[in-house]
């Protein structure tokens, strides 16, 4: 089969490889819809991924399918609820429908779930599964895992799914349920996570800078949990899609190094343009003051900075933008004390958060129409990351893994 093998440091290769055997307990899924990412990208920048990733291996982790070869497992596996009984104790994002948990995973006594995989299911894979065993599992602190497994190999024609994946992260999809909506999935489920972190409120003032996927996702949440959300970033097309999301203002920072002043002046400015409007509507509460809720999406040390700098005295910072290895930054460590500020940075996501962002996307809050703004064949994916690297416009590609 076809697949993107990624050697190092801006090298990606379109190789014909042999699909592994299945062990006990695992399927393989033929993938119908596979999404690039930023991750995707910083990982093809540097050439690792301490975490996720190491040359040379599989690359893509966004991906939907449908299983077409099943291998059960004999053994019977409970999960223990320890670690759910602890996460349920934390503030947690509501799901949008009345249920909850859907898509738990238990081994039956013929080696088959619950649910009964078979030949033809449609599913979602996340990229990781958490070992269920370690401190940090048990404390309900299941993204932190000390075992996590991780699942690269999304831009190829098929993938094999572990056994721990199959248990705790493969989920059925609905029947009108779309492929390219489903990969959405794993982003999605990290900022449920990062927006529990931040244990959002109806009516907060929500500033998200970075206007990437990950930033638009948190407008569309934020704004679906009750938050007056103002997002700063670049590129007009992904501004746009931010005011579509629900941004009810949207700041364009172009060229200006000066994140703090571009936001405080477009907020001024608001405020002077708009003297009938509510408080809310013109960024009452923003600007000097500072927003209740920062949530820096980008990455980098001049954005983490600029988030203190944003926030009000009381308030939360997200930093949930991962920042290249050893990057080091500089806190005013008398602002932090005397505005009792709360720093806080998000990490990837838990079966929960992953079983809420496909209810989410199953209520139609986030859709792939939203995200995706292009395709390209898989034989094109190795161009289509260099011109990432320079500025590609795309929000998210969908790669057409058979050409």
């Amino acid at each position: 089969m076809k697949a993107a093998i990624l050697y190092g440091r801006e090298q990606v290769r379109i190789e014909d490889i042999q699909p592994p055997p299945l062990r006990p307990g695992e399927v393989r899924v033929r993938i119908e819809a596979a999404l690039t990412c930023g991750t995707d990208l910083k990982v093809f920048k540097r050439g690792y991924h301490a975490k996720m990733i190491v040359p040379p291996a599989a690359f893509g982790h966004e991906l939907s399918g449908v299983i077409y070869e099943v291998r059960p497992r004999l053994e019977v596996q409970r999960p223990s609820s320890f670690a759910k009984d602890s996460e349920d104790k934390q503030s947690k994002v509501q799901s949008p429908k009345s249920e909850e948990g859907r898509g738990a995973r238990v081994e039956g006594e013929k080696g088959e779930t619950q649910q009964g995989w078979k030949i033809g299911d449609r599913v979602v894979v996340a990229n990781s599964a958490p070992c269920g065993e370690c401190f940090h599992c048990r404390v309900g602190q299941e993204n932190l895992c000390e075992n996590l497994l991780f699942l690269n190999g999304a831009y190829a024609e098929t993938i094999a799914v572990p056994a721990r994946l199959v248990q705790k992260n493969m989920l059925r999809l609905k029947p009108q349920t779309s492929f390219q909506d489903a990969a959405l999935v794993e982003p999605l489920a990290c900022v449920v996570k990062g927006i529990e972190d931040v244990q959002l409120r109806p009516g907060q003032q929500v500033l998200v800078i970075g206007a990437g996927p990950i930033g638009l996702m948190f407008v569309a949440l934020a704004k679906q949990l009750g938050g007056d959300v103002t997002i700063a970033g670049r590129r007009a097309a992904r501004l746009a899609v931010a005011r579509k999301l629900g941004a009810s203002r949207v700041i364009d920072v172009g060229p200006n190094t000066d994140l703090v002043a571009n936001v405080r002046q477009a907020i001024q400015q608001s405020r002077d343009r708009s003297p009938g409007r509510s408080a809310a509507e013109a960024g009452e509460g923003t600007s000097t003051v500072g927003f209740d809720v920062v949530i820096e999406a980008v990455g980098k040390a001049e954005t983490w900075e600029a988030s203190v700098r944003l926030v009000r005295k009381g308030g939360t910072v997200n930093f949930f933008g991962g920042c290249p290895a050893n990057t080091t930054i500089k806190l005013n460590a008398s602002l932090l004390h005397y505005s009792n500020l709360k720093l806080l940075a998000s990490f990837h996501h838990t079966p929960r958060t992953i079983r809420l962002a496909l209810e989410f996307i199953e209520s139609g809050i986030v859709r792939a129409d939203d995200f995706v703004s292009g395709e390209a064949p898989l034989s094109d994916l190795p161009a289509l990351f260099q011109s990432m690297t320079t500025g590609n416009q795309a929000v998210k590609t969908l790669i057409r893994v058979r050409e």
